[in-house]
């Protein structure tokens, strides 16, 4: 039986978040590249959600040690990238499947990668066929649209590629899989993505220079640097409780140590465009911008979403939330990315905010909210993590309940606890 959430409101707040979930991108990274250096990394406050751990098991499948003391992980690279004998088990991580198939591409040896039934639905090809046109060998169910995915790497020739979308999991793919390559490689865009995998290489040692929306390295000729790392803690698991405090009457929270990328803070950046009052407050900028966001509630007024698309994708569920609860229509265009996601998100929002009472008109690329009562109702999180939140966020309004919430653990195990200060939270099979 699917586990069920209940979340009624519980009135106004104002509460310092102090243990908002890791950055799942940055964990995710932070394993990966562990690999590229001869010397053990040292990462603190590693996300321990399941996919993050998925990753973590693979990066020891492929030889590496890894040691947990106290609150600090320690990952020791192998002399050689092993060959498994096992399929490398992505659990339910779209960043952890797709980056790996650029960096088995560019590693001697034959790799699988699988995941469970909602990662093996997600198209893959995205990624598979970038690293195919510089030379990788890719394979998998329906030519490489779905896992399991078999990777037979090997050397690749220098490229300059351009991609035709905007997605940090491509051009990250397109980058590890040129670390292995034989010249200088490129990589433009049509519009600047997220650039953790830059900034964080950067630091490890490598040549590499961002020029616009344009990214070229040289291969390094030694092992990078080891991690030395503190992750911070993720702004789009923040941003469910930025949400609550825009909607709540006389409500307010404070984010504290949280990556303050900028192309990791743009929801917030339309959240305070729509009225809400935000600061933030940088306090430290070693591999990245860190510091605190501060959230107060105000009268939400709707907005257009066009731009920026790729900086914002993950918070627009949550978004969404907000825009039910504003005055006027909110539009969000140029977002079909939103389709590939752990689900279709799109056709997700709209079902729901429909069965909440919200009129939604649904686009090829995106779809409009007319605001109104958000009324409380039975949702479905569709096995996706954003999903469940959001409308678990929704329940501050008028009561809700969520169908299927495991999948939360996937990036945020922590989140129901934190909901509980703020709400009535009741979850049950």
């Amino acid at each position: 039986m699917k586990k069920m959430l209940t979340v009624e409101p519980k009135g106004s707040f104002n509460i310092d978040f102090k243990d908002i979930a890791s950055d799942k991108s940055i964990s995710h990274r932070c394993a990966i590249f562990s690999l590229l250096s001869d010397n053990s990394s040292k990462i603190k406050n590693f996300l321990e959600a399941e996919d993050t751990l998925c990753t973590l098991n693979i990066v020891k499948s492929l030889g590496a040690k890894v040691e947990k003391k106290g609150g600090e992980y320690i990952i020791s690279p192998p002399s050689k990238i092993c060959e498994p004998p096992i399929i490398l088990n992505c659990g339910n991580s779209g960043t952890a499947i797709r980056l790996l198939m650029g960096f088995l591409s560019g590693i001697d040896g034959f790799f699988v990668l699988h995941g469970d039934k909602y990662l093996a639905s997600r198209p893959m090809k995205r990624v598979a066929k970038p690293l195919r046109e510089i030379g990788a060998k890719i394979d998998g169910r329906s030519d490489g649209e779905y896992a399991p995915l078999s990777v037979r790497g090997g050397r690749i020739k220098a490229f300059n590629f351009k991609s035709k979308i905007a997605s940090a999991q491509v051009k990250s793919a397109l980058i590890l899989a040129g670390l292995k390559s034989d010249g200088k490689c490129s990589i433009s865009e049509p519009t600047l993505s997220r650039d953790h995998s830059e900034r964080m290489l950067k630091e490890m040692g490598l040549e590499i220079e961002s020029s616009g929306t344009t990214v070229s390295f040289f291969p390094p000729k030694s092992p990078l640097k080891p991690l030395d790392i503190t992750v911070p803690n993720d702004p789009s698991s923040g941003f469910f409780f930025a949400v609550a405090a825009a909607i709540t009457p006389n409500s307010k929270v404070v984010l504290k140590n949280m990556l303050l990328n900028k192309t990791r803070i743009e929801a917030y950046k339309v959240l305070s465009k729509m009225g809400a009052r935000v600061e933030f407050i940088e306090k430290e900028s070693k591999y990245d911008r860190v510091g605190d966001i501060v959230v107060e509630y105000a009268k939400l007024n709707g907005v257009e979403v066009s731009t920026n698309i790729a900086w914002l994708i993950d918070e627009l569920p949550a978004l969404s939330i907000a825009f039910a609860c504003a005055d006027g229509k909110s539009i969000v265009k140029n977002a079909k990315e939103l389709r590939v996601k752990e689900s279709d998100r799109i056709r997700s929002m709209v079902l729901n905010l429909r069965k909440c009472g919200i009129k939604v008109k649904e686009f090829e690329d995106g779809y409009e909210v007319c605001a109104g009562e958000l009324k409380g109702s039975s949702v479905d999180s569709f096995g996706d993590h954003r999903i469940a939140m959001s409308f678990a966020i929704a329940g501050l309004r008028s009561k809700m309940q969520i169908e299927d919430i495991e999948c939360i653990n996937t990036s945020f195990p922590n989140f129901l606890k934190l909901l509980s200060m703020i709400a009535e939270v009741d979850s049950a099979n």
